[in-house]
């Protein structure tokens, strides 16, 4: 005999999936700490001033 199913449940379930699914892969594309952004952004502008430092005159 068949399982019987509550199809209410399946696509609550289902969705619940799909929302776990999309905030994993939002964590990874825009979950970055404050502390992580000022350090690239640190990093960046000491790149920028260490090749302005190293340009020549004409």
């Amino acid at each position: 005999m068949a399982e019987i199913l509550n199809l209410n449940r399946a696509r609550k379930a289902k969705a619940k999936v799909e929302d776990k699914t999309r905030a994993a892969e939002n964590r990874a594309k825009f979950g970055r700490a404050k502390a992580d952004k000022a350090l690239d952004a640190a990093r960046a502008d000491k790149l920028r001033r260490d090749l302005d430092g190293a340009k020549r005159e004409e």
